[in-house]
């Protein structure tokens, strides 16, 4: 099911959106500065935290809480015993010596999809052609059929949401641990669910429609076989987990955040019977894998900020659509040459403000560099002259 929809914008509406452009790039351009000066701050916090850390942890025996540890960094691990039994109260589903549960809930919905092409006039106006199609599909996100080009396909709102259960606390020997840290490294693998539960969950909430169940999901529909708008889907997943290992604050017999001497929140945790190095070496890891995706996220923001600020150019030009695109393919190269330039230049400055020493030292070292090139290519240029006297 789908429709097609031709629009033209005139060369002066063109205009006054590239000027708006304009500012939003200015806006973009700004925040990716920003937010590339503030990664190599965080960046450089955190890899001190875990340093400091690393050399503070103390990994001690689960069996026992000793209280001369109070407030100090330790490491535990060993097998995880969850408190109680995660339970969904509204639906009645519970799940027997697992960590955590969440409610999985999707709702046959239409979806809009469009794909549009659009052609350059003589003029500088633009004549796009959309087409929109339109298909049902379970999904877990609700919809906004509000804001669909063709009506005709309402969804109605989400009866029921998706929603997580995690224990309150559970024990690693005599230590206690946060239930939702807990339920985070388990395993996730579904609960199947039977015609009773599903009997009882259709007591519980009142959708207006009868239960079934179908390879352990509740299906809230006339007719599970052919699904209609509006229909509802539901499944549950256990988190288990056996063992684990933990770094914190020792509070009494919990693990808490450990506060390092320059602000951050320290508390690692991995599945598994893990020793503290190595978790220490895998959050280093992660830090460096976040700081290099931040830094590529704000070097495209910042391009995509420059070609903004300059797009207007593109649209002036394309008077003649022929040269609207040689121009548009200059703004480009322009835009990425002044992203590889401002981008690194802003990770410098950062690095000079968060770490002087390093930055001073790669200067000397990229100065000394320079200077021994230029002296080999002065000797070089020398010698033949010599030898012609």
């Amino acid at each position: 099911m789908s429709f097609t929809e031709t629009t033209t914008t005139s060369w002066f509406a063109r205009l006054k959106g590239a000027l708006i452009k304009i500012v939003v790039g200015f806006i973009l351009l700004i925040a990716c500065i920003w937010l590339l000066f503030w990664n190599e701050g965080r960046s450089v916090k955190t890899y001190r935290a875990l340093v400091e850390g690393a050399g503070l942890v103390v990994s001690v025996d689960n069996g026992s809480v000793d209280p001369a540890n109070d407030g100090k960094l330790v490491h535990i691990s060993g097998p995880v015993k969850p408190v109680g039994v995660p339970q969904d109260d509204v639906l009645g589903i519970s799940a027997e010596g697992a960590a955590g549960l969440e409610r999985i809930v999707e709702m046959y919905q239409w979806v809009e999809t469009a794909k549009s092409e659009t052609r350059k006039q003589l003029g500088g106006s633009e004549e796009t052609v959309t087409t929109y199609s339109y298909n049902k599909q379970w999904k877990r996100d609700e919809v906004n059929s509000g804001s669909f080009r063709q009506p005709g396909h309402d969804n109605p709102q989400k009866p029921i949401d998706d929603a997580s259960f995690p224990v309150k606390s559970a024990t690693i020997g005599a230590f206690s641990v946060d239930g939702r840290a807990v339920a985070r490294l388990g395993d996730e693998r579904p609960v199947p669910l039977t015609a009773i539960e599903a009997n009882r969950m259709a007591e519980m909430v009142t959708l207006g429609k009868p239960a079934s169940v179908i390879a352990g999901q509740v299906i809230f529909s006339f007719n599970p076989e052919d699904p209609q708008v509006g229909d509802i889907r539901i499944r549950f997943e256990r988190s288990d987990i056996a063992e684990a290992s933990f770094v914190g604050a020792q509070r009494g017999s919990g693990l808490t955040p450990y506060k390092t001497t320059n602000g951050r929140d320290l508390f690692l945790s991995d599945a598994g019977l893990v020793d503290a190095a190595a978790m220490f070496d895998a959050a280093q890891s992660e830090n460096t894998i976040i700081t290099w995706l931040v830094r590529v996220g704000g070097l495209i923001g910042a391009f995509v900020g420059f070609a903004f600020i300059l797009s207007i150019l593109g649209v002036i030009a394309d008077v003649v659509p022929f040269v609207g695109s040689i121009v548009r393919f200059g703004t480009t190269a322009i835009a990425l040459i002044l992203t590889l330039l401002i981008g690194p230049a802003v990770i410098a400055i950062a690095w000079v403000a968060y770490r002087p020493l390093i930055a001073i030292a790669v200067l000397a070292a990229g100065v000394a560099l320079a200077a021994g090139i230029l002296y080999l290519r002065r000797g070089k240029a020398a010698a033949p002259a010599f030898g012609r006297a």
